[in-house]
């Protein structure tokens, strides 16, 4: 059986009765296979009992909790069967050694900005921007970079986007349309990155473009830069111009706007779908899901790390 991730719109309890999961709520209790889940995305408010996270742990599925903002708050991530001392003490080393964690950055910059210029290609728009990284050579400096790169980036939304307009970057509160639909994307990408990163041996809280910090898993916004064009951005022009989203799925109120419950479903639909979505790996030579792409970068940051093969970001091609 195929596993698919599972998500939760409505407030409501977890709870386990033998082998079996169960959501429950004021409509009754809905019967949830555990050998079908790959993770769970939370946006009600939803409590758990202590059997039902033991059998979340023993399967090995990632829980992401979701305020009820759209902003993702945390995640239940089970003890790691895939431990590697090995790969630990590297990650660590790459992260010690300036020049390493250097060009680990510089890649997830080189990866962000070639696949926003990818994105904007097939509507005849250019970044006009240099992704020669070079020269630069401090974590700031690149971070400074790669936001200058985005600012212009987000001007030219407005030349592709049809009903609503975007302006300029705004996040807590998002203060129209597709500001919110870029945080809620955004939020659900980081997400799902933590759930592939827990299928790996990578260890998600040494990161290399984002500094580590607690209680956040930084390695999955590094990787997110990579994927955040191609999946969200692409995936919001696609909504808009469509009009699948239309201005009745947001709520707002005078210093904020967000998507509404219809607006998530129609957002969390179409997401599903991109992630479920395959494209003709060039080197694979077989069809790959985009969720599985985020695997497989993981896969190739692991390489790099244990010196098999330098770590190249993944640059769309279609």
């Amino acid at each position: 059986m195929k596993k698919k991730n599972f998500y939760i719109l409505s407030n409501g309890k977890l709870i386990r009765k033998e082998n079996t999961l169960y959501f429950e709520n004021e409509d009754g209790k809905k019967p949830i296979p555990i050998n079908a889940i790959y993770s769970i995305y939370a946006l009600g408010s939803l409590s758990i009992t202590s059997k039902a996270i033991s059998l979340l742990a023993k399967e090995g599925v990632c829980i992401h909790f979701f305020n009820r903002y759209g902003y993702y708050i945390g995640s239940f991530y089970p003890r790691e069967t895939l431990i590697s001392g090995d790969l630990l003490v590297r990650q660590v080393e790459h992260y010690l050694d300036r020049d390493k964690r250097l060009y680990l950055a510089r890649c997830f910059v080189e990866g962000a900005i070639k696949n926003m210029q990818k994105v904007l290609a097939p509507y005849g728009l250019s970044l006009d921007f240099n992704a020669d990284l070079d020269g630069i050579n401090s974590i700031q400096e690149l971070m400074g970079f790669e936001a200058l790169a985005r600012q212009r980036y987000y001007k030219l939304f407005d030349e592709i986007l049809k009903d609503f307009e975007f302006g300029e970057r705004s996040r807590r509160p998002p203060k129209n349309e597709i500001n919110a639909m870029i945080s809620f994307g955004n939020s659900l990408l980081y997400s799902t990155i933590i759930s592939e990163l827990y299928h790996t041996q990578l260890n998600p809280t040494i990161s290399y473009l984002h500094e580590p910090f607690e209680r956040r898993f930084s390695l999955a916004l590094d990787i997110a830069e990579i994927f955040k064009p191609f999946i969200v951005d692409r995936l919001i022009f696609y909504l808009v111009n469509k009009r699948i989203i239309k201005a009745g799925d947001f709520n707002r109120d005078l210093n904020c706007v967000l998507l509404n419950e219809n607006g998530y479903r129609k957002f969390i639909k179409a997401f599903n779908e991109k992630l479920e979505s395959t494209i003709k790996h060039k080197q694979l030579k077989r069809n790959v899901s985009y969720q599985r792409l985020i695997r497989l970068e993981c896969y190739k940051l692991i390489k790099h790390l244990l010196g098999v093969e330098k770590y190249k970001p993944l640059v769309i091609w279609w």
